[in-house]
């Protein structure tokens, strides 16, 4: 419920209202608009590779070395970005926050990004898509991807002053999700009608639980 609801005070109760799909609420890192039905992924590590393995120690010896060392990083970044395209990949949802130099060429290439989701918020999308976290930079950068989640949409949304994302997946499963856009004239209030409404949804659950005898 708590991924499913978002609270906007300041507005009176009568402009609750129930939209198909979820609202993340934070805004895009980048956002590149796209007609009809597009391929997301999920990740959960940043997409700028890394010059070393964790625990060893790189040594540069020169300006050189340190200068080529960034433009190995920068054309690594931009080829894994090019391989978003050509495999339809236009929205990234990332659990982290993405260097400077992947939110730009993510703008170059057409592909949106949303950054800093939560664990929850990433495990209601696997459950909703079957699909799980891409693991980017194997040995291979160039095989097929095929942990995408298609979605039917995916817009900025102005709740009173906080930019939020809303986006509909297609799927995998029976549940369709729908968000609650809860309006009340203060935060407490608006607490109140989310506690109510949670309880009312438990309630719910019990009375139609599938009974084995």
């Amino acid at each position: 419920f708590a991924e499913l609801h978002a609270a906007v005070p300041g507005l009176p109760l009568a402009s609750s209202r129930v939209l198909p799909g979820i609202v993340l609420r934070r805004d895009f890192a980048a956002y590149c608009p796209t007609d009809g039905e597009l391929r997301a992924l999920l990740v959960t590590e940043p997409l700028r590779p890394a010059l070393t393995a964790p625990g060893v120690e790189f040594v540069v010896d020169s300006e050189g070395q340190y200068q080529a060392s960034l433009r190995w990083i920068t054309q690594r970044t931009e080829a894994l970005m090019k391989h978003l395209q050509s495999n339809n990949v236009k929205l990234l949802l990332s659990s982290v926050k993405q260097e400077e130099v992947v939110i730009y060429y993510a703008r170059l290439y057409g592909v949106s990004v949303v950054e800093c989701l939560s664990s929850e918020e990433m495990a209601l999308i696997s459950e909703i898509t079957g699909v799980s976290p891409y693991v980017p930079f194997g040995d291979n950068t160039d095989r097929e991807i095929t942990e995408t989640a298609v979605v039917t949409f995916c817009q900025p949304l102005l709740l009173v002053s906080k930019r939020c994302v809303h986006v509909g997946f297609a799927s995998a499963c029976a549940f369709q999700p729908h968000s609650l856009i809860l309006c009340g004239p203060v935060d407490g209030v608006n607490e109140q009608h989310a506690a109510a409404l949670q309880e009312a949804f438990t309630m719910l659950q019990q009375l139609f639980k599938t009974v084995h005898q």
